[in-house]
């Protein structure tokens, strides 16, 4: 062959290697999660070097050793090997990761610091050995290994491949640790949420019974109650209003990050849910002294809605209206039928809305009222909850107010079954 043939048939092998390369950064970099980015490191490396098998090593911040976390080799040796740690001291690897620089044996039997209890655990003939250095930002992360050369002995073009695709892997390892960090602190933050959820629920269900007995009798004891007395029972009167409005706010908390698929709807005529809400918020609005008026829809009005928690939305803004509405004023529930739609209509007499915060009072947290001198109770959750669950189903709401001491109303456009 000519000096022009055997550098044309170079070049080309160079090309093809370099191009193997930059396909195997894509794949290594599209590849997020750990396990199938071990394996693909593992099955590029056996093939660009041409070896019977390749590992990769990890090492172990709390130990200080590495350990086999992943294999080629078949599945029983792979079973082995990953219950093996590797010292730092007295191995191959531990010295690559040490002293950071590939080591090349083309016979490691001879070599002393061959750690041969992983051989005689797997039951894996280790003859020759290629490692590489796997680090990122400086910090040691492992050892990409590949072993048993097929033909021959290794090349400086298998060991200048190792090392690029040792420093590709280093990066999407670490990538890939973290997004499995990420993951476990998600899992246990919903672990949290649910033990959070969990435990509201239970309090607010026991709270509530006791807390309905002290209502009921209050009110039965302040329409007969007279001097001193009566204003005693309206002190504890309203305090347990107050109770029962944060109740409701502990509640319906869980429902402020509300999603479809957490819906169970159903096809329900509108007065129905008007009923319900009506039997809810009745006791509160008379223990305040308030007249609900209620304009009950036709059963042939049909809405698709979650009935629990299209029930809680509406129920919170009847709620809202009977603790910003002075003693003695009137609620209003009615609707108004549109084409494709129904608007649901809650009205009160009570403090109003100034036209700059008509907006904020959907805010989580947010009352029109300052937090240090307010004089209605509450999280100022009512609302946005009630918001959230009324878009999820496809609705808008908003508020209209002609001004503070003026009353307020909130619409709820809400899309008919079809």
């Amino acid at each position: 062959m000519s000096d022009s043939s055997t550098e044309l048939l170079a070049c080309h092998q160079e090309v093809h290697r370099l191009n193997r390369l930059v396909e195997v950064s894509l794949v290594i970099n599209s590849t997020l999660e750990l396990r199938p980015l071990l394996s693909v490191i593992m099955n590029y490396a056996a093939e660009i070097t041409e070896a019977e098998s390749a590992s990769v090593l990890l090492y172990d911040q709390q130990t200080q050793q590495l350990h086999f976390v992943a294999s080629t080799t078949y599945s029983t040796v792979v079973d082995e090997l990953l219950n093996i740690q590797v010292p730092l001291e007295g191995s191959i690897a531990g010295n690559i990761l040490r002293e950071n620089k590939a080591i090349v044996l083309d016979d490691v039997t001879q070599d002393p610091r061959h750690y041969r209890q992983a051989d005689a655990q797997s039951g894996f003939d280790t003859r020759s050995l290629l490692g590489v250095p796997m680090r990122h930002k400086n910090q040691p992360i492992g050892v990409l290994e590949s072993v048993n050369k097929k033909e021959g002995a290794w090349t400086q073009e298998d060991r200048h491949n190792m090392m690029i695709l040792a420093a590709q892997s280093a990066v999407a390892i670490t990538n890939a640790q973290l997004l499995d960090q990420l993951q476990r602190a998600y899992d246990e933050l919903d672990q949290l949420d649910k033990l959070k959820n969990d435990f509201i629920a239970i309090a607010s269900h026991e709270l509530r019974t006791p807390l309905s007995v002290i209502l009921g009798y209050a009110t039965f004891l302040k329409e007969d109650a007279q001097g001193d007395v009566s204003d005693h029972v309206t002190a504890v009167l309203n305090s347990a209003l107050r109770m029962r409005n944060l109740i409701e706010d502990m509640t319906n908390l869980r429902y402020l990050k509300i999603g479809e698929a957490e819906l169970s709807l159903e096809h329900i005529p509108l007065v129905a849910v008007f009923q319900a809400a009506q039997n809810e918020v009745q006791n509160l609005a008379e223990a305040k002294g308030h007249t609900l008026f209620v304009t009950m829809p036709d059963v042939s009005l049909v809405v698709v809605v979650d009935r629990i928690k299209f029930g809680m939305a509406l129920t919170n803004l009847l709620n809202n209206a009977v603790k910003f509405t002075p003693s003695g004023g009137e609620i209003v529930l009615s609707f108004e039928r549109k084409p494709h739609s129904v608007w649901i209509r809650v009205s009160d007499t009570g403090i109003g809305i100034p036209q700059d915060q008509l907006d904020r009072v959907f805010e989580e947290f947010y009352q029109v009222e300052d937090h240090m001198t307010r004089r209605h109770g509450g999280m100022g959750l009512g609302l946005s909850i009630a918001k959230a669950i009324i878009e999820t189903h496809g609705g808008s709401i908003w508020a209209e107010s002609d001004g503070l001491n003026r009353g307020s109303t909130f619409y709820v456009n809400l899309p008919l079954a079809q």
